[in-house]
């Protein structure tokens, strides 16, 4: 068999001993990544991050604190961008994941489409209504709908302010966002199967063995090749068994009823064994199951051990935040 056809078969057993390698599995949680403060007067709104969902959507995770009460939602990306645009669509944009009377809350919504953050100031408006645009604050006075205040514009608390602007009743509002991501056991092992024998030798009725095998990892996986003209028996035994096999085939018998990693009669077949560290070291025994009758023809024999190659101690452990949440839209 050729070796790139064995490493093809091979991928649909190599991720068993990555499973039962012992730093475990991955755990996944909300991480703080970036904040920001916005300052809104009385009915003002204050345009957050854009969330862009993967295929099938996902969860979005912030922490919000307000000094007075705010409604938070989340709207199409296309909707919020159009009403900065046109401020007197601003009151009829969609509404997703609504809620009311926030002062201090964690706000989590699933969303299938790219939607934007939406905070809006729940007090009456006691004087001019101001829509803060990317060059200025500019007064809207006939036009209530036109409240709003945007990322990164004159609403900004943290650096960066493009036009300074007062405030009559300021209702500062923090927002941290998270990301959903790995907290622990975030390097996992990296496994490769490494050959250990690959041969074509001609047939004798003497047994072929080939040493030089122990794990390193319990669960290690070896997956064994095996075409022959005559059927064979192949069989992995500890190699203090086989040095004694080596002498005295007659006692073959008895030992392969100590094994379980074997096959009687075969001619071409790929198998897979596991095994771990308390077994020691392990040689591959290779006999025709008759061995009065040997025709004068050559078997192949491939084996692989499923080895870590990169990770294989395991990391510190990392500290758990709150969430819970399987998805995340990609920010």
């Amino acid at each position: 068999m050729k070796t790139k056809g064995a490493v093809t078969l091979f991928c649909a057993v190599a991720l068993a001993s990555a499973a039962a390698f012992a730093q475990g599995a991955r755990k996944f949680g909300w991480i703080p990544v970036n904040a920001e403060a916005a300052r809104l007067d009385p009915a003002n709104y204050y345009g957050g991050r854009t969330y862009h969902p993967s295929a099938g959507g996902g969860n979005m995770h912030v922490q919000i604190k307000a000094q007075q009460p705010v409604t938070i939602f989340m709207t199409a990306a296309g909707e919020w961008s159009y009403a900065l645009q046109h401020p007197e669509a601003m009151a009829t944009i969609h509404q997703d994941c609504a809620r009311t009377h926030v002062t201090d809350t964690t706000y989590t919504c699933f969303i299938t489409e790219p939607m934007t953050l939406v905070i809006e100031d729940e007090r009456a408006s006691t004087g001019k209504a101001v829509f803060a645009s990317v060059g200025a604050a500019l007064d809207e006075t006939n036009n209530p709908a036109s409240r709003v205040a945007s990322v990164g514009l004159a609403a900004m608390l943290s650096g960066g302010s493009r036009a300074k602007r007062h405030f009559t009743a300021p209702n500062d509002v923090n927002v941290q966002y998270f990301r959903w991501d790995c907290v622990e056991n975030c390097v996992q092992p990296e496994f490769q199967w490494v050959r250990v024998t690959e041969e074509q030798y001609k047939l004798t009725p003497y047994m072929k063995i080939y040493s030089g095998y122990a794990p390193d990892l319990d669960g290690e996986q070896i997956s064994v090749s095996i075409k022959s003209p005559v059927p064979m028996v192949v069989a992995l035994v500890p190699s203090s068994v086989a040095s004694q096999l080596h002498e005295n085939r007659q006692a073959l018998e008895s030992a392969l009823d100590k094994v379980t990693c074997q096959q009687r009669a075969v001619q071409k077949l790929q198998f897979q064994c596991t095994f771990n560290i308390a077994d020691g070291p392990q040689s591959l025994i290779v006999a025709p199951e008759n061995d009065s009758r040997v025709p004068h023809k050559k078997a192949d024999v491939e084996w692989f051990a499923d080895k870590c190659v990169a990770n294989c101690q395991p990391p510190p452990q990392a500290t758990q935040p709150q969430g819970t949440e399987p998805q995340n839209p990609q920010n």
